[in-house]
């Protein structure tokens, strides 16, 4: 079967950010005019708060897509019957295809031998958009890369199977996202929190038919079927590396898809050289004291949002302050675009979070004091003037007057 018109993007990081705002509205119109977009929830399915990671996607799509977005609920391959194919129509259903954060080797092992790898690839051959983020993106080649057990747990380097979606259309390649991570400050956690060393140990044990797509955070990869063509957008790059040797895209950078199709990868230095890591211990020592602030706001604005809004806007201001004086003392440029667009995230939050709040005392008190006037309304009409002067002084007992005009009842709250 020949492939049509779709598309494959695999992104980094920052799915749901403002660095890719703009990514997935280039690729939603690309998709066509008006497609049907569905998130997959099945690499958090584990979590106790995956629906909350869907309505996360959902409204994010809302307010920053300005693009509906519905929900293909698969949690795991154990869920019902009827639940499973209802995930599945939706899917077929489906012209943008995305998903995200969770745990790669638990996505796998729930969608093998499912649908659900069929569906995508048909999908795609049919004209629609895939889009795979973060974890997401370590599922679709031959080979997922297990980084919670390796680098959480501590188990020996090894690879499982992947979904293996990019064979399907001729690509032989494992996806590495979080390619250029630095959350580690002191300790090297490039290549998807791995670390360059043991990656190459890793490296060994991939075919030698295979290529690796490494990522960077904030990054998307797009793969256009129709263009035969493979373009980056995002903030960072994308590396390629197959047959011994590496080539290195950078952001809105364009090459023809026969590059990842072919054999040989154009050249630009070899797949041994080490990535560059910061060698002067002094901004190792900052970059450290960088992030663990971040890390520090972020947990106490996640903790203070619910209860303590004042709290969390504090974390928000000391993290802007965190921001402008790591670029006052030179703090490398990645981090800070990193903290920016974390800063954002936080805003959008504590906006939703305001904006779903209890509104002024007129909105709160409308549900009851409406049905009250509706009560007396009734008995006005019914000429029961006891009883409605009643529920007057009642309301005006709360300080709530009513005034009756040609238009109807209408009630005000005193000062």
């Amino acid at each position: 079967m020949s492939v049509k018109k779709g598309m494959i993007v695999l992104m980094g990081s920052g799915e749901f950010t403002s660095t890719m705002v703009e990514v997935h509205k280039e690729i939603l119109r690309k998709t066509g005019s008006s497609p049907n977009a569905v998130f997959l929830d099945t690499p958090a399915g584990f979590q106790l708060n995956a629906d909350q990671l869907s309505q996360r996607a959902v409204d994010y799509f809302r307010t920053r897509i300005q693009h509906p977005l519905s929900v293909a609920s698969f949690k795991s391959k154990d869920i019902p019957p009827l639940e499973a194919e209802e995930a599945f129509v939706t899917l077929r259903k489906a012209d943008y295809i995305l998903m995200g954060p969770g745990s790669p080797t638990y996505a796998v092992r729930n969608w093998q031998d499912t649908l659900i790898p069929e569906i995508i690839a048909e999908r795609i051959r049919q004209g629609g958009c895939f889009v795979a983020a973060s974890a997401a993106a370590l599922t679709v080649g031959s080979l997922t890369l297990p980084v919670y057990e390796i680098y959480k747990v501590g188990t020996d380097l090894h690879w499982v199977e992947g979904m293996n979606i990019l064979h399907a259309f001729g690509l032989n390649y494992v996806v590495v996202p979080h390619w250029n991570n630095a959350e580690g400050g002191t300790h090297d956690t490039r290549c998807c929190f791995i670390g360059e060393a043991r990656f190459n140990t890793l490296s060994a044990l991939i075919p030698d038919d295979t290529g690796v797509i490494g990522l960077d955070e904030h990054t998307a990869c797009i793969i256009d079927f129709e263009q035969d063509t493979v373009s980056v957008r995002g903030i960072g790059s994308v590396t390629i590396r197959k047959s011994g040797s590496e080539h290195i895209y950078k952001r809105d950078e364009s090459f023809p898809l026969d590059i990842l199709r072919g054999q040989q990868v154009q050249t630009d230095q070899k797949a041994e050289a080490p990535i560059k890591i910061h060698s002067e211990p002094s901004a190792v020592d900052q970059e450290g004291t960088f992030w663990k602030t971040v890390h520090d706001l972020e947990e106490t604005f996640h903790r203070d949002l619910e209860t303590d809004p004042r709290g969390a806007t504090n974390a928000v201001l000391d993290l802007d302050s965190a921001i402008w004086s790591a670029e006052k003392d030179l703090e490398n440029v990645e981090f800070i675009s990193q903290a920016r667009e974390l800063l954002r995230e936080l805003i959008v939050l504590l906006g939703s979070r305001l904006a779903s709040s209890a509104g002024t005392r007129e909105e709160c008190l409308a549900p009851l004091v409406d049905r009250l006037v509706a009560l007396r309304n009734e008995f006005r009409a019914k000429s029961k003037w006891q009883e409605a002067d009643a529920v007057r002084d009642c309301l005006s007992q709360v300080n709530i007057s009513i005034e009756d005009r040609d238009i109807g009842s209408q009630w005000h709250l005193g000062s």
